[in-house]
């Protein structure tokens, strides 16, 4: 279970101001909101990436930023993290790539044959032929491909908890729902604990148990696609609903307009 507790941060500006909820062991649960309002940041708490001003992030009850450096470590294995842009080392084969998934000195503890067996396993659990991408360099690799080497890297240590960190940005529609498909999968297969940053409503939707929405950096919605589905709140009516988004886009915009009549002086 993660919990997390009154979490605050800001850079120069409030980013998130308060922030509590609890994901449930084996959830899914998929976090949306406007660009800017500290998804990602919320994200990268969760295990210690970025130190919250106040609040804390507790992983099966240890607290993440009480916890020593081992304790910190020992929380840090437990967690897969899926990178925005994949986040692959440029100079790295794919094979290299997917082993700095697992625990340091795991060539030298358990062989390179076992080594080569689970980055096999990991990459066809993502749907690619290890006999043909293990060599390539990331260069070699189409943006859905390096995707799902990021992928298979986050699960090639059997961690209990996969963090997303927006995996479907910059994949055209096909590839974007494949992907949304393995997470699917390897939730169901290995009884993951997940969370999905995405700006991707329906896919969010499709793979989650619940789904929360960030607005100013507090938590504005928590609750399951059906809930959000039939929800009367404008902002989540518009994040559900293109028309919603639509008429809330136009009202801003004519809001903004006459804002600035108002403030336009009158030439005699």
């Amino acid at each position: 279970m993660i919990e997390y507790r009154d979490v605050y941060k800001a850079f120069d500006v409030p980013v998130l101001s308060g922030v509590s909820f609890t994901v449930e062991t084996g959830e899914t649960l998929a976090i949306l909101g406007p660009s800017g309002t500290g998804k990602s940041v919320l994200l990268k708490t969760t295990i210690g990436l970025i130190v919250p001003d106040a609040g804390d992030v507790f992983i099966d009850g240890q607290s993440v930023f009480a916890a020593d450096a081992n304790q910190l470590q020992t929380l840090r294995r437990k967690a897969g993290y899926v990178f925005q842009n994949a986040a692959l080392f440029d100079s790295m084969n794919v094979f290299e790539n997917v082993a700095y998934g697992l625990p340091e000195g795991a060539l030298k503890k358990l062989g390179r044959r076992e080594v080569t067996r689970r980055v096999a396993r990991s990459l066809e659990e993502v749907n690619l032929d290890p006999s043909v991408v293990l060599t390539k360099l990331p260069a070699e690799l189409s943006g859905g491909m390096r995707k799902r080497v990021g992928l298979a890297r986050a699960i090639v240590g059997e961690p209990q908890i996969l963090l997303y960190d927006e995996p479907v940005t910059g994949l055209d529609p096909v590839n974007a729902v494949a992907v949304d498909r393995l997470i699917t999968d390897i939730a169901e297969r290995t009884h993951v604990t997940s969370i999905v940053v995405t700006h991707d409503v329906e896919g969010a939707l499709s793979i989650s148990d619940r789904v929360s929405l960030l607005e100013g950096g507090k938590l504005r919605f928590l609750g399951t696609p059906d809930e959000f589905r039939r929800s009367a709140d404008p902002l989540v009516r518009a994040f559900a609903d293109r028309q919603a988004a639509v008429e809330a886009a136009l009202a801003g915009s004519a809001r903004s307009s006459r804002m600035a009549d108002a403030k336009t002086p009158v030439l005699p």
